[in-house]
Order: C-alpha cells, then sequence, then structure tokens
C-alpha cells in the first residue's frame, strides 16, 4: 500500500512544502483507479475479477473488509457474492431483502449511504463481525443499464477525516466499472447458454437425421445389421463397412458415429477413390508450406481434423499399394508425418472404411495388402444387395418419396401396381437406383400420383420379358463376382502346390502353370 500522510485539518492548504491532503488522496485513489481497471480487463471470470478488485481497494486505496453482493433473479434478494477479507471469514451465504441492514436500505432505494460511524446507523448489521463499529462505511448501487444489479460496500480504514465525500465518489466510479464489467459477463453468459441450446439442439437434429432411424429396413438381414451398428458404436473398434454400391454404407457409418462416445466431435469424410494418389497422401496427412508447388501456407490433414471423433475412409480398397503402407503405419501407430515435415503428429482418430470390392480376392491378386486388411477388417459389417431385401422396398420407397416431396413442397403417392413394378426389378444400382427412379417418376406427375406407367428403368437395365428364369437368379454382376472369386480359389489352390500362374492375365479357365522341380507327368498305360 502506497505510504501516505494525512495532514490536520486545521494545518494550511496547501501546506509548507508539500500537497493539501485532497490533492494527495486524489493522487493516491487515480493509482487505485487504474489498477481496478487492470483488475476487471485481465479475465472474464468474473469472480475472480471481482475479489481481485477488492483486494486492489484493500491494499491500494485503504478501503478494507470489502463485500460485493448481487441481486437474485428469481428472489430479488441480494445474495453476498465476494468478500476480502485478509484477517477474517471470506465467506458469507447471508441474503440481504429490501430495507434489512444497510445493504439492503440500498436494495430498497438505490442510492450512495456514507456513514461516517457505521455504530451510529440503528440498522447496522454485524453478523459476522466483519466491520469496525467505529470506523466510516461507504454502500453503493451496482447498476446495469439503469437497473440495479448489486452493492459494493467498503470500510475506510481511519477515521473520518473530512474526505469521506472524496472516498464516496471514488468508490462509485469503481461501482460504475463493475457494472460495466457484470454486463459483459452477464452478456457473455447468456450468449454461451444460448450457443450451448442451440448446439444441443442440432446434436439432436443430427441424431436423428443419421442415426438408425434414417436407415430404412425391417427385414431379418438388415435387423442382423443394426444389432451389429449398435453394439460397435460404444466402442472405438475399427470397422469395415461391405457391400455394393448404393447399399447405404455411409448411412450406416453416419448411424455408427452420432451413436458412440465420439459423436461430440467431428465425422471427417474422404473419398478414397476420387483424388490422384498424390493429392490423396496431402488430403490425409496435410503438408507443410512449401511442400510442393501451391502449397504456400501449412494445411491440415483429414487425420488432424478427425482427432477425438470419427474418420470415413470410403471406397478403401482403391487406393494404390504404394499409399497403403503409409496409411497401415497411422493405422497400427496413430502417428504421422505431414508432406514435407518431419515433426510427428499423434492423433486420436476412430476408423470407418467402406468398399464394394472383393478384398479377399484382391490380397490373394496381391492388389490389397494383406496386413491392411486384417487391420481394417476388426469388425466387418456386411450389407445386403436391395434384391436380397424386396420386403423393404414399399417402406424404403416411401421414405425417399417423403424427402422427394420435401424437396419440390408436395405430396407424393405410389400405387399398389407401381410398388409391385418396383419389387419385380432387380436393383443393381440398389437404394441409389431406387432414389433416382422414383425422383425421375415424381419429376413425370403432374399430381404427384405415381403409377405403374411412370416407374420407367433405363433401357440397358430393363429386364426382358423372355429372359430365362435362371438368369434373374444370377444378374451380370453377381456372375462377375462368382467369377473372379474363384479365379482367386484358383491362384490359392495353386500357391499351396508350390504351382504360380505365368501370367495373370491369363484366362482362369486355360491358364500356364511353372511345374515344381522334379516333377513328372505321369504315362497313361495304352488299352489293350
Amino acid at each position: 500500500m502506497h505510504e501516505h500522510i494525512i495532514h490536520n485539518a486545521n494545518a494550511e492548504c496547501p501546506p509548507l512544502g508539500g500537497y493539501c491532503r485532497t490533492h494527495e488522496l486524489n493522487i493516491l485513489l487515480l493509482s487505485a483507479l487504474y489498477a481496478v481497471s487492470q483488475a476487471l480487463s485481465r479475465s472474464l471470470a468474473f469472480k475472480d475479477s471481482l475479489r481481485d478488485v477488492l483486494r486492489v481497494l484493500h491494499d491500494e486505496a485503504g478501503l478494507i473488509r470489502g463485500l460485493i453482493s448481487v441481486v437474485d433473479p428469481e428472489t430479488g434478494n441480494l445474495n453476498i457474492h465476494t468478500i476480502y477479507n485478509p484477517d477474517g471469514p471470506d465467506i458469507d451465504e447471508a441474503q440481504y431483502g429490501p430495507g434489512e441492514g444497510i445493504i439492503g436500505l440500498v436494495l430498497e432505494k438505490p442510492r450512495t449511504i456514507k456513514l461516517s460511524r457505521v455504530a451510529d446507523e440503528p440498522r447496522f448489521i454485524n453478523r459476522q463481525n466483519l466491520y469496525n463499529p467505529e470506523l466510516p462505511f461507504i454502500a453503493v448501487p451496482i447498476k446495469v443499464g439503469g437497473n440495479l444489479q448489486g452493492v459494493l460496500a467498503v470500510q475506510p480504514e481511519g477515521e473520518e477525516d473530512g474526505l469521506l465525500e472524496e472516498r464516496a465518489q471514488f468508490v462509485e466510479m469503481v461501482a460504475n466499472l463493475i457494472g460495466q464489467s457484470l454486463r459483459l459477463s452477464l452478456e457473455v453468459t447468456q450468449e454461451k447458454s444460448t450457443l450451448l441450446e442451440e448446439r444441443d439442439s442440432l446434436r439432436r437434429t443430427v441424431r436423428h437425421q443419421f442415426g438408425f432411424d434414417s436407415v430404412v429396413g425391417r427385414s431379418a438381414v438388415m435387423r442382423r445389421v443394426f444389432d451389429q451398428a449398435r453394439l460397435v458404436a460404444k466402442w472405438n473398434t475399427t470397422v469395415l463397412i461391405r457391400g455394393e454400391t448404393g447399399t447405404g454404407k455411409e448411412l450406416i457409418a453416419n448411424a455408427i458415429h452420432y451413436n458412440s462416445p465420439r459423436a461430440r466431435n467431428a465425422m471427417i469424410r474422404l473419398n478414397c477413390a476420387a483424388l490422384p494418389e498424390n493429392l490423396l497422401e496431402s488430403e490425409l496427412f496435410g503438408h507443410e508450406r512449401g511442400a510442393f508447388t501451391g502449397a504456400v501456407e501449412s494445411r491440415k490433414g483429414r487425420f488432424e481434423q478427425a482427432h477425438g471423433g470419427t474418420l470415413f475412409l470410403d471406397e478403401i480398397g482403391e487406393v494404390s499399394a504404394a499409399f497403403q503402407a503409409k496409411l497401415l503405419r497411422i493405422l497400427q501407430e496413430g502417428e504421422f508425418e505431414r508432406v514435407g515435415g518431419s515433426k510427428t503428429i499423434k492423433v486420436d482418430v476412430r476408423i470407418i472404411a467402406a468398399t464394394h470390392r472383393d478384398l479377399e480376392t484382391a490380397v490373394d491378386m496381391g492388389d490389397f495388402r494383406e496386413d491392411l486388411f486384417y487391420r481394417l477388417n476388426v469388425m466387418p459389417i456386411f450389407l445386403p444387395p436391395l434384391r436380397e431385401r424386396i420386403e423393404d422396398i414399399p417402406e424404403i420407397a416411401r421414405h425417399l418419396l417423403n424427402k422427394i416431396g420435401n424437396d419440390q413442397k408436395r405430396k407424393l403417392s405410389l400405387s399398389d401396381m407401381a410398388q409391385r413394378r418396383l419389387a419385380n426389378h432387380q436393383w443393381p444400382g440398389n437404394v441409389r437406383e431406387l432414389e433416382n427412379c422414383l425422383e425421375r417418376a415424381a419429376v413425370l406427375s403432374e399430381e404427384g400420383k405415381i403409377d405403374v406407367d411412370l416407374i420407367r428403368f433405363p433401357s440397358a437395365r430393363e429386364r426382358p420379358a423372355t429372359e430365362h428364369p435362371a438368369a434373374l437368379l444370377a444378374p451380370r454382376g453377381l456372375l462377375r463376382a462368382r467369377s473372379t472369386r474363384f479365379q482367386g480359389q484358383i491362384f490359392r489352390e495353386a500357391r499351396s502346390i508350390s504351382m504360380t500362374p505365368t501370367s495373370r492375365k491369363k484366362s482362369a479357365s486355360s491358364p500356364r502353370w511353372n511345374r515344381p522341380a522334379g516333377y513328372k507327368p505321369r504315362r497313361r498305360a495304352s488299352s489293350a
């Protein structure tokens, strides 16, 4: 505390060789006011700032036993908010109603109260023996926008010296600064509360939009998929979602993320087939400034953006063999370096991958790393094609029509004949093809009623009426997949007997094989 001299009231002003008492006090209070403004601007933690203000008043201005009370918005009473008293208790849970004690007088009629000796006021309440009854007392209202929000009460450290009015004006200035800080704190608190409400509302909306309710299906095979997804959503297990194009792999990935403990953090998506290898590495791992032409600044990759959340890697089976090795390290160790950088970055990311490829055959053919396959295939989820759950088509169609109708701002309906036509199609494009078909029919429908004549398929996909029934059970895409799987089986069996094909480009029906060393063909016995 600054040392200062209080001159005798009868002395000359100014005294010989010095300043008058009022001027000395003003210099002291000006320095304290500067310290108060620093304390209020230091932090938005309002309670800590107020305690610092009371400490400054105690140490710098000679105003001790500071107390700040705040109006309770529910009861209208004054609650003790902060007390600064190094020599006594600093906690008071008391409340003051209108007219109760000196502080209650300020609540009843907001005005500054100055007492030369606090013991002379009959309404003085000294509940915890905080104040000295023989010393002066100052209580000032704290207002925000003209409304009373609290009371600042202090006690000068010495007896009345004729400068109580100057000290009261200083306390009023401090109360005004506190009022501005309180208004800012209330605005920040209100804005934070509003943002939290909006965040929770958005989370509920997103969870409903991307949850399991967004994936339609009541068939037995889809119920098994939902059960598996709900079980794995609770853990950080890596998930590999497999299925044909258009079966809803990304919808399942969304449902897993938004029903997991990581739902509070981001879900980052990347289609691995949409970028060339050189851009894919920068997109996933990020790059440093100057790493390549056009890298004018450092940039975070998808792994860093997904820290604490989930990274969805779609079409994982399309990445090159060279990039698979780079991807394997981060899946195993959880660390990587940006392109052009040397600093190792560790991340906490859950991986959900998806592919329509037969990865087992790709591993046998050498197109996909076996160790990466096992790292991804921790929890496989197989999505059935639409042709294997025909019973779900009516419900899926209604769901899609509601979505299309909302976009077109009208109500759409589907006739029974149209539903039967949809059920008779093989849907090689699965749900995506069904959505396109219904949107095309909705565009052609003027009144919103979709009948069988509006259900049209591209000519290449239309099933001929004279097609053989056996072909219906084995569409061209299914036959191609079975042929590829059969070819992979041939390679596995050949390796087991130390035979390798001379060229993979040869047809699986007539491969040329390298004979193992010492092999002699068995001669057929001539028939007599």
